[in-house]
């Protein structure tokens, strides 16, 4: 019996998308899907937000008893909800209100204070952009400024890629006995590409190929094709958001020794529709229900797999379907 909702974070299971395989014709064994909708808060996000929270507390920049402030897309927040609340911090969400509302409700029962920002009038509204993300930033700016909270930036602090460097990459490579030759991951603040695929190939000796994926309409970081036509529906990343906003590329080069150059073999892109497609697919075939950048994730697995780059792709399935319900997603 685990002491708390805290100690239930990580260690999800890593699944053989047999059914996916035998219906798009690919080999037995050659996709493979870490559950991180099964943790706690019901995504990925969960091991940054304990991992920045418990740094934060050794290191003394977070104070007993202090407020934590983050902006987020749902996830973050939620996680952080849940380990402030386990650690006695108050905890602050920005939010824009093109995010889905499920998740602001969520973090409102788990105890936050949920603070939403309007979108920008340029906007879709659902479509976040990286001006709503810059919106959201300034309130956040606000909030620290005028309440002296810390704040838990999931975009510059280290323990947003050293999480997946410290567990979630060990757990891809011990669970799958060391077979993986492929991984690919959609990019939001870049901490899981980043901490997987620096672990990962650290223990494959370079054989793992990682491949950055991002939004049809917003290829900023892919020197051979860059677009920036704003919106999409793939919420939590491809904010218009280049390397410059990525500190965490930098930050794992200066620690690890290893550079972006080497720890991106690949870029991809994927439409909104592609993204559904495959969320819909992994809910039908699998029972496994995903978000839209899970969908994104199978759809980037399956291309590497038919260009014959890798014989065995992993991704993760970053939250759960259940923060969509008002999207057309479902």
């Amino acid at each position: 019996m685990l002491p708390n909702a805290l100690s239930a974070i990580g260690r999800t299971p890593l699944i053989s998308l047999s059914r996916v395989t035998l219906k798009l014709g690919l080999p037995a064994g050659s996709l493979v899907a870490k559950l991180e909708n099964l943790n706690p808060g019901g995504s990925k996000k969960d091991r940054v937000a304990k991992q920045i929270v418990e740094d934060a507390l050794a290191d003394g920049s977070l104070k007993p008893g202090q407020g934590v402030v983050e902006l987020t897309s749902g996830n973050t927040g939620t996680g952080l909800s849940i380990v402030c609340a386990g650690l006695g911090h108050k905890f602050t969400a920005v939010m824009s209100e093109g995010n889905t509302p499920e998740r602001a409700l969520m973090m409102k029962r788990l105890g936050a204070r949920v603070v939403l920002v309007k979108q920008h009038p340029d906007s879709v509204i659902g479509q976040v952009s990286g001006v709503d993300l810059d919106l959201v930033e300034e309130e956040c700016a606000r909030i620290v400024r005028e309440e002296g909270l810390f704040r838990a930036d999931q975009f510059l602090l280290s323990g947003s890629w050293r999480c997946h460097y410290l567990n979630t990459g060990p757990e891809l490579w011990r669970d799958s006995d060391g077979t993986i030759d492929g991984f690919v991951d959609f990019v939001g603040s870049g901490g899981t590409f980043v901490g997987c695929s620096a672990y990962l190939k650290e223990q494959s000796g370079g054989k793992v190929k990682s491949f950055l994926v991002e939004p049809a309409t917003s290829t900023v970081m892919n020197p051979a094709g860059r677009t920036d036509k704003g919106g999409h529906q793939i919420q939590g990343g491809g904010y218009s958001k280049g390397f410059d906003d990525l500190p965490v590329f930098k930050d794992c080069e200066q620690r690890c020794g290893i550079d972006r150059e080497e720890l991106i073999d690949g870029y991809l892109s994927v439409t909104d529709e592609q993204a559904i497609e495959n969320a819909r697919l992994l809910a039908s075939e699998e029972g496994i229900f995903g978000g839209f950048s899970a969908g994104a994730n199978l759809g980037a697995a399956v291309e590497v797999l038919r260009r014959g780059d890798c014989k065995r792709v992993a991704f993760v399935v970053c939250d759960t379907g259940l923060k969509y319900m008002s999207t057309d997603l479902w």
